[in-house]
């Protein structure tokens, strides 16, 4: 499990020739650690009397962002455990008919589950951006280079996911469902792209003056 490694022992592996942690890991991990820039600016205006207008406030989203860093490493771990059924149906036998209505559902099964891991990352990305927004306007003016840190990697979470939804939906024969999930991811990715931007290019603005 994730957290129970090395940064450089998550890396050793995820270099390697292993097939996990792939992308899908790699874009949860990217959004733990936004996550947790973002809980660096939160730590960082509580306690100061220039936002104490604004603590409580900030004490809630320091509140929601620790449970959603848990989520994101949650689902770095998640990302590989649902990948390896996949994998063991791609290798299953389709010399008959039997065998080949079997591995078919099999994959699409597999297919469904190894996609939803992403889905749910890159919803729970956009609502990290959503607490990130107001960071960048409540929080710490000494910290705002860290918001758009923060936003990038979310920004990276997100656009990653949705890479990994794709090459499973695109396989499904269930052309039906592939597009649901992959509306649903549309609309995640347009929404979260839009906003990470947004609040990006308002950090970029205050720094420059």
């Amino acid at each position: 499990m994730i957290e129970k490694q090395t940064i450089q022992e998550f890396l050793d592996v995820l270099s390697s020739k292993q097939p996990v942690p792939g992308g899908g890991g790699a874009s949860a991990l990217a959004g733990a650690l936004g996550t947790a820039l973002g809980l660096m600016v939160g730590n960082l205006t509580v306690g100061k009397k220039k936002y104490a207008d604004v603590e409580e406030e900030v004490i809630l989203m320091i509140e929601k962002l620790t449970s959603m860093q848990a989520e994101m490493v949650h689902l770095s771990d998640e990302d590989a455990r649902v990948f390896a059924p996949l994998a063991a149906a791609y290798g299953l036998p389709s010399g008959t008919e039997e065998e080949k209505l079997y591995k078919q559902a099999a994959m699409e099964e597999n297919l469904l589950e190894a996609s939803l891991v992403p889905l749910r990352v890159m919803e729970l990305s956009v609502e990290i951006l959503g607490i990130l927004r107001e960071l960048e306007q409540k929080g710490s003016v000494m910290a705002i280079s860290d918001v758009g840190v923060a936003v990038q990697f979310i920004r990276t979470a997100l656009t990653g996911a949705v890479m990994n939804i794709y090459i499973n939906t695109k396989s499904m024969k269930d052309r039906e469902k592939a597009r649901e999930v992959d509306n649903q991811a549309i609309g995640f990715l347009s929404e979260g792209v839009v906003l990470a931007d947004n609040i990006y290019t308002n950090v970029l603005q205050r720094l420059n003056h």
